[in-house]
């Protein structure tokens, strides 16, 4: 059985292929063009891969995508009649759906002369990136926490696996979401570029937590591994909220209201110099998320008792708070995807797709993240020769 999977139309977009149950290649698509955090349809992604393994359109089994806009349909009407957003936004939302439901036509349109036969398969977005992690780790049975800012209406979803299957317990739903709150205020202190929540990780040491009575306001944690955002503070959720691509280069707006600077202060202006301020905020950043954070660890630990754990989605990314799971639950055996983003989510569409099509047992682990192109020496030099 031969499986593409694709993470789509979304920042990281990407392709990898697995052949029979093992992962024979993955790449993002902002390898090929070097546009950082490219947005669109991974198509030099899925190339690269069926080169690399001198398979045609024509011998793919299934195509399996990240994301599955029937997923927590009722979720959504609830948000719809609670909060009545406006109808641009919604219409947005219905268009970015129709570019999900023409992949096939895409495809094909792409590889002409090369039909794709096979089936495309929706996989709802966390299940997605709990398989790309439980799916290829050592662990026969283990709890499995997926964590990002949205997807298929959800920000969380934590669960169970064991042999070949995955069981989701519970979600938390649009519009709270962890990383929302990281990315709101990675913003808020003036960095403004998708992915650059990784400054403030990098911020947070030389700073203090002056702020964290303030920032608790705004993330409320709740006893039983739950958490809510306090929506005053933020307008993604009711305005025409503006995620958008200019060929392919990712752009979010403000996530945040005008009220986070009364109780904040003034945010950063982008290029400004950094101040006590702003590093004492960092520090109190990722101290509140890795409260959250470990406050959904320890809960999960204290519902399954399992001391494997995996983690994928783009909050899986926060190494800091990677690195205190050890000294704060009682977990002992860890396993996070590399490829922890939206990109991963590519694996485990492919993965999922893969067990839910198959009863082998698992025998393929993902030990390294070397799975995209790569360059011998003889290369490099004539590349250098050149220009």
């Amino acid at each position: 059985m031969n499986i593409i999977g694709i993470n789509a139309f979304h920042a990281d977009s990407s392709a990898c292929l697995i052949i029979d149950g093992k992962l024979i290649s993955a790449v993002e698509e902002e390898r090929f063009n070097r546009i950082k955090h490219w947005a669109g349809f991974p198509i030099e992604s899925i190339k690269y891969c069926l080169k690399e393994s001198n398979l045609d359109l024509s011998d793919i089994d299934h195509i399996s995508i990240n994301i599955d806009p029937k997923a927590n349909y009722f979720k959504k009407i609830l948000f719809l009649i609670k909060h009545r957003p406006s109808l641009k936004l919604i219409f947005n939302r219905l268009k970015k759906k129709k570019k999900y439901d023409s992949i096939r036509e895409l495809i094909n349109k792409e590889f002409e002369g090369s039909n794709f036969k096979g089936q495309i398969n929706n996989i709802e977005h966390h299940y997605a990136h709990l398989s790309s992690a439980f799916h290829v780790s050592p662990f026969e049975d283990s709890c499995i926490l997926s964590v990002d800012g949205f997807g298929d209406f959800a920000s969380r979803a934590w669960g169970y696996g064991k042999k070949n299957e995955i069981k989701i317990d519970n979600k938390i739903h649009f519009p709270h979401s962890l990383g929302i709150f990281y990315q709101a205020l990675t913003q808020f202190l003036g960095f403004k570029n998708y992915g650059d929540e990784y400054k403030i990780m990098g911020l947070a040491p030389y700073g203090k937590p002056t702020y964290v009575e303030q920032l608790r306001k705004i993330l409320l944690i709740k006893t039983n591994g739950n958490f809510e955002l306090n929506l005053d503070y933020f307008k993604f959720h009711k305005e025409n909220f503006n995620y958008r691509w200019e060929n392919g280069k990712v752009e979010i707006e403000d996530l945040y209201s005008d009220k986070i600077k009364t109780l904040l202060g003034p945010e950063r202006i982008q290029g400004e110099e950094l101040t006590e301020f702003h590093k004492d905020m960092a520090h109190s950043i990722q101290k509140v998320y890795e409260e959250a954070f470990l406050n959904i660890l320890n809960n999960l630990y204290e519902k399954y008792q399992n001391d494997n754990l995996c983690i994928a989605g783009g909050c899986g990314m926060n190494s800091v708070a990677n690195g205190k799971i050890k000294n704060n639950t009682k977990f002992n055996n860890i396993y996070i995807q590399p490829a922890a983003g939206d990109a991963g989510g590519a694996i485990g569409a492919a993965f999922a797709t893969h067990y839910k099509n198959s009863n082998k047992k698992r025998t393929f682990k993902m030990n390294h993240a070397y799975w995209g192109t790569s360059f011998n020496n003889d290369q490099i030099f004539n590349c250098l020769k050149k220009k």
